[in-house]
């Protein structure tokens, strides 16, 4: 990461954010706050001291960003560090896919140089896309969720992990135990929880990895100290519930496994949720969890259709996830034009406000963060992107013709990737600057 001297520095663009959850299909939504050509004022301590129309005075470091996009910077609310290894690989359904591709990449991070090194890649490509915090899976092994931890803290990055616990169905070299895992997560809360912009997340990687006596550990933990996330995945794929159902027959439903042992909580993120039933849903509106949406993933490997729209109704929190590997992209713009197909397949249309909510403050209010990042609101850490609204020739000659703030927002969400991204911001700090035109 690129540091300077604290400065009190001024943005000029056209900005972007949202000040409530906007509705489902309203192209015209007062939860959208646009304020085009203003100036975005960063004090030297790293947060938002607001905005204005008018050009700052001689005391602000001007950067003139006329006639580009200023977001907040993408919240990305389920990744996997490791599985960069494996992203784009052929032909496999969730079970097949983690046996022949996650878990043999996992294993190499037992290794503290590949993990130092992984880590490094992971968080600085994140940078590169746009996507200022996160939500990630390491692997099994100590070493993998220290160094992330380590190079968050020396990004300045809002970072939340924790160790992967698996103590059953995995390859040797990926399994813990219950009383090895549990110092070893004791120990990472100790030293990384609440320091810096870092938090820990209890990880269990899915019920089937983890004995009962494991997923109740987790759950002492997450009792024990309020404050701790927790991770996972649920129902993301149909062969994945009915082991589920044979493993726990003791549970309701695949969701119900987490829910006996206290894993439901307001700082709960359970990635996928596409199999869900009306109770399920009740029960996680009645926690507080939310759900991590990951549209790429679930259409390549196959897994289903989320349907966004009866979780709305239930009442629990959406926010968008890349889920790289099962994922095909970093790109939270990527990920969101999936997420746009994927209810079009059901019969519905995301807006473009519903989406991108969804990887900003949407994605912070779940998380309990609000008051750090997802907005540009005073006060604020100042984690913002800018971007080019359009690059290259089809998305310019689109751009020229937009009629109205949907249609330009809708269409560079759906044709923009990281080529568009000019420059990234953590805390007020450059940590990307695109170096092509």
């Amino acid at each position: 990461m690129t540091t300077s001297p604290p400065t009190r520095l001024a943005l000029r663009g056209d900005l972007l954010d949202f000040t409530a959850r906007p509705g489902w299909a309203q192209l015209e939504d007062p939860a959208v706050r646009f304020r085009p050509d203003h100036w975005l004022l960063i004090e030297a301590d790293g947060r938002i001291a607001g905005v204005q129309a008018e050009e700052p005075d001689a005391s602000w470091t001007k950067r003139d960003h006329s006639g580009q996009l200023i977001l907040p910077g993408f919240i990305d609310t389920h990744v996997h560090c490791p599985q960069l290894d494996v992203i784009a690989s052929y032909g496999a359904e969730l079970l097949d896919w983690l046996n022949t591709y996650t878990f043999p990449a996992e294993t190499r991070y037992a290794d503290p140089a590949v993990a130092k090194f992984g880590a490094e890649r992971f968080l600085d490509a994140l940078l590169a896309q746009g996507t200022t915090s996160a939500v990630v899976f390491p692997t099994v092994h100590k070493v993998s969720a220290e160094t992330l931890f380590e190079a968050a803290a020396a990004r300045g990055m809002r970072l939340i992990t924790g160790k992967v616990l698996m103590d059953r169905h995995a390859p040797d070299a990926l399994r813990d135990d219950v009383l090895h895992a549990e110092r070893d997560c004791i120990d990472l809360i100790q030293r990384f929880h609440g320091r810096d912009r870092l938090a820990y997340a209890v990880t269990v990687r899915f019920a089937p990895t983890s004995t009962p006596e494991q997923l109740a550990m987790a759950g002492a933990l997450c009792r024990a100290d309020a404050s701790l996330y927790m991770q996972t995945h649920v129902a993301e794929n149909r062969s994945e519930v009915d082991w589920v159902a044979q493993l726990f027959p003791q549970a309701r439903s695949y969701l119900d496994v987490y829910a006996r042992e206290g894993l439901l909580h307001p700082k709960a993120v359970l990635a996928h949720g596409i199999w869900l039933d009306d109770e399920d849903r009740r029960v996680l509106a009645a926690s507080g969890a939310q759900v991590a949406h990951c549209p790429s993933s679930n259409l390549f490997l196959g897994s289903g259709l989320f349907d966004w729209v009866a979780a709305r109704e239930a009442g629990y929190a959406v926010s968008a996830a890349s889920d790289v590997g099962g994922g095909t992209s970093l790109s939270m713009q990527r990920t969101l034009a999936d997420a746009y197909k994927v209810q079009a397949l059901g019969g519905r249309r995301l807006t473009a406000w519903a989406a991108l909510h969804a990887a900003t403050l949407g994605a912070a209010e779940g998380l309990g963060l609000q008051q750090e990042i997802g907005s540009l609101a005073a006060g604020t850490l100042a984690d913002v992107c800018i971007w080019d609204w359009a690059h290259g020739p089809v998305a310019q000659a689109r751009d020229a013709v937009v009629r109205g703030l949907h249609e330009r927002v809708f269409a560079w969400l759906t044709l923009s990737d990281d080529r568009n991204l000019v420059a990234s911001y953590v805390a007020g700090q450059p940590c990307y600057q695109r170096q092509h035109p």
